[in-house]
C-alpha cells in the first residue's frame, strides 16, 4: 500500500477528484486529499473525507501540533494534483507557499503527477506555458489537458483527462524508474505513430471477424510517448478503453483501413509501433444487407488474407525510422517463445518485436501483462506489471535502440 496525497485546486473539474479518490483506494493505496481552499467551494471536505477514510484540512493550522505543512509531503510516496488549476501552476512554479497545498509540494520529495485544468486560452497563455516547462525542468510530471466540452458552452483543449487516465498515470509512477524516464521528456522532438486494438472485418453490417484486442497495450504507448514529449498518432482500431488525452487520433475499422492509415502517417514518423492486433483474414464478399438464417445446416465463409501492416511499413521505412511490433503468440515455453519472436522479427523487417504469450487463461484486455522485448541479437528485456510500466519499458528499448543506431 502506497501513500498518496490528492491535491484539488479550485475548479469546475475538482468533481473529477471523487472518482480519483474512489479508483485509488480500490487500487488498495491510502489516499490523503488536500484541497485548497477554493475547492471545497465546488466540493466539500465532508465528501472527500467519506471517499478517502480520512479528514480533510486545507489550512496549515489544522492539527498544527503534527506539523502538517511539512509532515504531508514527507511521507508521500506519489503526489497529484487532479485538477490543477492555472493559479495553482503559477504557485507551483513560483514556489509559493500560501496554503496547505503549496507547502506539500514545496516538501515532497517523491514523484509528483500535475493534470492541469482551465479554459483553452488560459492553458495557451505565455505564462501558463512557461510554467509549465519551469515545473517539467524540475521533474514534475505534467499529463497535458484533453480536448472537449469545458465549462458552460465552451469546447476546446484544456479539460481534465478521464478518471481512469490520470489513475492509470499515478499508479505508474510509483515505480521508480518509470517517474524518472517520464520526467525525463527524452522523446521532445520526435513523432511517434502507435496503432492499438483489434480490426473488425465484416461479414455483413452488422456481423464482423474479430478478436480480443482491448487496445489497452497501445494506448498505454501512446500515452508514455507523450508523456515523455512526443508529438503523439493513435491509430485506433475499435478501442474498448478511453482515448488518451493529448494525442491526434485516426480511427480505422478493418485491417485494410488500419494499413491505408499506417501508410499514410508512418512515413513522417520517427518511431512506428504497430501495437494493434490485425486480422489476419477478410471475407471476400461481404454482403450489403444483414444475413438471414435459412433454416440450413449454416454459413460458409470464403476468407481472403489481409494485407500484412507490420511488413510493408518495414519495407517502406524511412532513414533514421524505428519499427516495433508485436506478436500475441500461444507459445508458453520461453525458449520456443524468443525463438518464434526472432523469426516474426527476421520476416517482417522490424528493428523489435514484443512478445506477449496469450496461452492459457492469459488473456487481452486485462490491466497487467507480462512481455519480452526482443531485437535480431535476442532477449532486451522482461516485464511484468502493470501495461503503462510495460509502456516506458518498450519506450526505453527504443530510445537505447536509436542511440545505439546513430553511434
Amino acid at each position: 500500500m502506497s501513500r498518496i496525497v490528492l491535491g484539488v485546486s479550485g475548479g469546475i473539474a475538482a468533481y473529477k477528484a471523487c472518482e480519483v479518490i474512489r479508483r485509488l483506494r480500490d487500487a488498495g493505496h491510502d489516499v490523503t486529499v488536500v484541497p485548497t481552499k477554493n475547492a471545497l467551494e465546488f466540493v466539500g471536505a465532508a465528501t472527500f473525507a467519506a471517499l478517502s477514510g480520512k479528514p480533510v484540512a486545507a489550512d496549515v493550522f489544522t492539527d498544527v501540533e503534527t506539523i502538517p505543512h511539512v509532515r504531508i509531503g514527507r511521507e508521500a510516496d506519489l503526489v497529484v494534483v487532479a485538477p490543477a488549476t492555472a493559479d495553482l501552476l503559477a504557485r507551483q512554479a513560483a514556489g509559493r507557499a500560501d496554503d496547505l497545498l503549496t507547502n506539500v509540494l514545496l516538501t515532497a520529495t517523491c514523484p509528483v503527477l500535475v493534470c492541469p485544468a482551465m479554459h483553452t486560452e488560459m492553458w495557451r497563455h505565455p505564462a501558463t506555458a512557461h510554467n509549465v516547462e519551469t515545473l517539467r525542468s524540475r521533474g514534475v510530471v505534467v499529463l497535458d489537458p484533453a480536448e472537449g466540452r469545458l465549462a458552460g458552452p465552451d469546447s476546446g483543449v484544456g479539460r481534465l483527462p478521464e478518471p481512469e487516465e490520470i489513475v492509470d498515470v499515478a499508479l505508474s509512477l510509483l515505480d521508480g524508474p518509470t517517474a524518472a524516464v517520464a520526467a525525463r521528456r527524452d522523446l521532445v522532438g520526435l513523432s511517434v505513430v502507435v496503432s492499438a486494438g483489434g480490426t473488425h472485418e465484416a461479414i455483413d453490417p452488422v456481423r464482423f471477424i474479430g478478436n480480443a484486442s482491448s487496445g489497452r497495450m497501445g494506448v498505454a504507448l501512446a500515452r508514455a510517448a507523450a508523456l515523455r514529449g512526443a508529438r503523439v498518432t493513435l491509430v485506433a482500431a475499435n478501442l474498448s478503453v478511453p482515448l488518451p488525452s493529448s494525442v491526434t487520433v485516426r480511427t480505422v475499422r478493418s485491417t485494410a483501413d488500419l494499413a491505408a492509415t499506417m501508410a499514410a502517417e508512418g512515413p513522417s514518423a520517427d518511431i512506428v509501433v504497430m501495437a494493434a492486433a490485425p486480422a489476419d483474414f477478410t471475407p471476400v464478399s461481404p454482403s450489403g444487407s444483414k444475413l438471414k438464417k435459412s433454416g440450413g445446416d449454416g454459413m460458409v465463409l470464403d476468407l481472403a488474407q489481409t494485407e500484412d501492416v507490420l511488413a510493408a511499413l518495414s519495407e517502406n521505412r524511412q532513414p533514421g525510422q524505428t519499427i516495433v511490433g508485436f506478436a500475441a503468440e500461444t507459445v508458453p515455453e520461453k525458449a520456443l517463445l524468443v525463438e518464434a519472436g526472432r523469426a516474426k522479427l527476421a520476416r517482417k523487417g522490424a528493428d523489435l518485436l514484443v512478445l506477449n504469450d496469450v496461452s492459457g487463461s492469459k488473456v487481452f484486455g486485462l490491466s497487467d501483462t507480462t512481455v519480452m522485448i526482443v531485437d535480431a541479437g535476442g532477449v532486451l528485456d522482461e516485464v511484468t506489471g502493470t501495461k503503462s510500466v510495460a509502456a516506458h519499458r518498450i519506450l526505453d528499448a527504443v530510445v537505447t535502440h536509436r542511440a545505439t543506431e546513430k553511434a
